[in-house]
């Protein structure tokens, strides 16, 4: 099943939405494992006609809103049904909202009221939506959520805690413009489909469940001492990584197995603690410090983000960063700053993957203080 999956849907998203491999393969994780993915990265990026497309790919029914300090609860969640309540019963009518969805995709989560908030605390620990006496029992297979900025309010913390996968998705590069342009304009051309034809073996939301369900079953002595190191080192960074998080993380790993077609999960599905991080300067330490835990395993046998860059030219980064700091110190735009941006944050996540820990540590040091001066 999990080819099936690659064939039927991740492989087909990956070639309609270029440069968006990562997020795709995440997607497929949080689904599979039961948990909520977090993306994070300006509007205009695919991050909800991503989700929209996968669940449309599985045949999902699927909800979506964007929400604002004004959004009431009956907006997402359905108003309250009057003729039942002439009768002096409490029920929500919930056709087409979120308590009937299998995949939801709530847009700037944190501008959210705290009603709002509250009912959704609830919807992801339990998959249960309640109101007054009422309580109704979700079908929800994963919540995902996108905002351009993370949360500092206290009061959100519990929130963003249980979405377990953090993304960050940023503008694509320059070399990939002209395969963006392509494949997007084939997609309007078309009328926006989201499949390039029927798969010969689809795959449904009824499939995912039965993956799901491998998950508990996935063998993970082989890591276990691994991946208790890998909760401290992660703890060392600053990460909020609770004993709660770290068990449901484990989750991750085993559905890493999963979709690579294994029952035993190994060193290469601890790729899964690279999203974890809380606040975005700990993503480049956090990326080099699951570099080191990694255990290369047979491509074949390995989840494809468990992969890692074959070589990464750390001098031909310093160079890149040197080129940022020369523009920093000149008259810069708004504009200017924005790519100045878009390139020491593209420099910091690929300074992860130097080979040497001195010049690792310089070049994502110093990234971090470009960062600042420009305001990230």
């Amino acid at each position: 099943m999990p080819t099936r999956l690659r064939a039927a849907v991740t492989d087909r998203l990956k070639r309609q939405f270029v440069g968006r491999e990562e997020v795709i393969d995440l997607i497929a994780l949080a689904v599979v494992a039961g948990e909520h993915l977090f993306l994070f990265g300006p509007p205009g990026t695919a991050k909800s006609a991503l989700i929209r497309a996968f669940a449309t790919a599985v045949e999902g029914h699927y909800f979506e809103y964007l929400l604002t300090r004004f959004s009431e609860p009956n907006e997402v969640f359905g108003p309250i049904d009057l003729v039942k309540l002439r009768e002096g019963t409490v029920a929500t009518v919930t056709s087409g909202m979120l308590p009937e969805a299998e995949f939801a995709f709530l847009d700037e989560l944190f501008n959210a009221n705290s009603a709002i908030l509250n009912n959704l605390l609830t919807v992801l620990n339990e998959r249960l939506y309640r109101r007054g006496r009422e309580v109704i029992r979700l079908p929800l297979l994963s919540l995902f959520s996108a905002s351009n900025h993370l949360p500092e309010d206290a009061a959100l913390a519990a929130l963003f805690d249980r979405f377990l996968l953090r993304c960050r998705v940023d503008p694509l590069p320059r070399d990939h413009m002209g395969r963006l342009l392509n494949a997007g304009w084939a997609l309007e051309r078309a009328g926006l489909p989201l499949r390039d034809g029927e798969p010969e073996t689809p795959i449904t939301s009824g499939d995912l469940r039965i993956l799901a369900r491998r998950v508990l079953d996935v063998d993970l002595s082989a890591v276990r001492e691994l991946y208790t190191d890998a909760a401290f080192k992660v703890r060392d960074l600053g990460i909020g990584f609770s004993d709660r998080r770290a068990v449901k993380v484990l989750k991750l790993v085993a559905a890493s197995a999963v979709l690579s077609g294994r029952t035993t999960a190994n060193g290469s599905d601890l790729w899964v603690l690279r999203y974890v991080w809380d606040r975005e300067e700990q993503i480049a330490p956090l990326t080099s410090l699951v570099q080191g835990l990694l255990r290369p395993q047979p491509a074949e046998q390995a989840h494809p983000l468990a992969a890692t860059p074959e070589r990464v030219d750390g001098e031909q980064l310093a160079r890149e960063l040197a080129e940022a700091e020369a523009g920093l110190n000149g008259k810069t735009s708004l504009a200017e700053l924005a790519r100045l941006r878009e390139q020491v944050t593209r420099v910091a996540d690929r300074a992860a993957w130097v080979a040497d820990e001195a010049a690792r540590r310089h070049l994502t040091d110093k990234a971090g203080t470009l960062l600042a001066r420009i305001g990230a």
